[in-house]
């Protein structure tokens, strides 16, 4: 009779993969990772500190556009708003160049291991 008290539920597999993957998350002893998880892994990470290095020009780079722009509308500095709408302008125009000169380094640093388990996944 006890047994009948007892409630059990099993989990769809949708939601025992979730489990499984919220469980690697916080797992100190985390199991191996296939290799394709690896790959993607690695890609995500080349590309990660670039992106963040440009969000941040971008944001610095509009802050002092704006603030050139401040000074010559508001302040009428016609000179210095100038001067600082300029170099506003050009952190932005750097932002492409400077993304993807860490971007190519970035690859040449994670190209062997990414190339080596493209290799052990084709064979």
């Amino acid at each position: 009779m006890e047994n009948d008290k007892d409630f059990h539920y099993t989990y769809s597999a949708k939601e025992q993969e979730e489990i499984r993957a919220i469980q690697r998350k916080y797992d100190p002893r985390r199991p191996e990772e296939n290799k394709l998880e690896q790959i993607r892994r690695l890609d995500r990470s080349v590309g990660r500190p670039g992106k963040i290095l440009a969000l941040v020009q971008g944001f610095i780079g509009v802050l002092v556009f704006g603030g050139g722009m401040s000074l010559v509308m508001v302040w009428e500095k016609m000179v210095s708003g100038i001067l600082v709408g300029l170099a506003g302008i050009a952190i932005l125009v750097l932002i492409y160049p400077i993304k993807n000169a860490i971007d190519k380094k970035r690859r040449a640093e994670f190209a062997p291991a990414i190339l080596q388990l493209t290799e052990e996944l084709k064979k």
